[in-house]
């Protein structure tokens, strides 16, 4: 065989296994990343990308089966093959936006609905800001030690003031994360405190060293600070909405639910844990992620030796018909949290008769919006959060 010919045939075999690779990325937009693999605990985030940058990745499957469709002659098997591959990953990977757009075609009437009327600033979703995504304009960044050697950074809001204050509390399963890029991101906050709120996005103790409540009352020493410091910080003092992620998710709920907090207009729970007897029992089921050991130095034990401290913090075991008005945020092919935690959460704020809305991603992973501002998680997020704070801090 000549070299030209063995050329040819690396480059069919070349376009067929990338081909293949592609596809195998492109079903987790429509299924979960299997919790049973060994390195799922590792790896759990190629779940969280792909589905968010699929839109990017749709020239691969195009170019691959140009090129397999280029070199056919002669081998039709191969060539089948890679065509078949990419039919398959094409439509999956524009899954994610064709959903995005669907939803946020639905998306005013569910928010309107559920907290009145509102006037967001930006559209649902927009097709050529996720393909060309532009991140917001920063705004200078004000770094405060509000409680002992807990420090909190606030946004100003622009050209607003007194103005509302959204608390970001970041996520990092109660062990890691901090206020700038561990378990959350500052493109919202850049985005908000330039469309007139202000933000205070907060660190917190972290266990094992520090077990719950000590979260909980950080958050609360968060809120007394920015109480004791409203008119210096331009922030009006009766109007805070508190947003959490994934562990700040949790810590979001359980402490607005818990007591009555002066001032705390609504809450935003973005994957939110809200019940760990669910947490601990289903990380008993096969195929699933085991969590057990995180819930044992956030808690101070199991549900049997801890019960006090998994009443207190689970969200959705708080509700009562006094809580404040409630955005959730929840992909359906979470393995962190499961789609189940904000379910329960949405069944019982329904049963209390709370304003409330659960917002369901259909393609989305844990950490959705962390990808990009403007991947098709972040936008949806983005305009869920403006209609909820313009409806809940007018």
């Amino acid at each position: 065989m000549s070299f030209g010919r063995k050329l040819v045939v690396g480059i069919r075999w070349y376009l067929f296994i990338n081909a293949f690779v592609v596809a195998l990325f492109s079903l987790l937009t429509a299924f979960k990343l299997p919790a049973s693999l060994p390195a799922a605990v590792e790896y759990w985030w190629v779940g969280m990308v792909i589905p968010e940058v699929a839109l990017w990745l749709v020239p691969l499957p195009l170019c691959f089966a140009a090129g397999a469709w280029f070199l056919r002659r002669g081998h039709t098997i191969i060539t089948g093959a890679t065509l078949g591959i990419c039919a398959v990953a094409l439509p999956l990977l524009l899954k994610p936006a064709v959903q995005a757009w669907r939803l946020g075609r639905d998306l005013p009437a569910q928010l309107s609905a559920a907290f009145g009327p509102a006037t967001p600033q930006r559209s649902p979703f927009s097709l050529a800001a996720a393909l060309f995504p532009r991140a917001p304009e920063p705004v200078p960044i004000e770094t405060i030690d509000y409680s002992k050697s807990l420090t909190l950074d606030f946004y100003r809001a622009v050209g607003r003031s007194p103005a509302p204050c959204v608390v970001v509390i970041h996520g990092g399963s109660w062990v890691g994360g901090n206020r700038k890029d561990g378990g959350t991101k500052p493109w919202l906050n850049h985005w908000l405190a330039r469309h007139g709120y202000a933000v205070a996005s907060i660190d917190y103790r972290l266990a094992p060293e520090w077990i719950w409540p000590a979260q909980r009352e950080d958050l609360r020493a968060a809120l007394a600070f920015l109480r004791a410091h409203a008119s210096e910080l331009g922030i009006d003092p009766a109007r805070f909405v508190l947003l959490g992620r994934s562990a700040g998710g949790q810590m979001a709920t359980a402490t607005a639910y818990w007591k009555q907090e002066p001032g705390i207009r609504g809450v935003i729970a973005i994957y939110p844990p809200t019940d760990f007897y669910v947490t601990w029992e289903s990380a008993t089921h096969p195929g699933n992620l085991d969590h057990r050991l995180n819930l044992e130095w956030f808690l101070g034990g199991t549900p049997e030796t801890a019960s006090a401290a998994y009443d207190s913090a689970s969200g959705a075991l708080l509700v009562h018909p006094g809580v404040p008005p409630t955005l959730i945020l929840q992909g359906n092919l979470d393995i962190n949290v499961f789609h189940v935690q904000s379910q329960l959460l949405d069944d019982k704020l329904a049963d209390a008769g709370v304003s409330h809305s659960l917002v369901s991603l259909p393609w989305a992973a844990h950490g959705f919006d962390l990808v990009s501002f403007d991947s098709p998680g972040g936008q949806i997020t983005t305009y869920a959060v403006d209609w909820f704070l313009s409806a809940v801090t007018r």
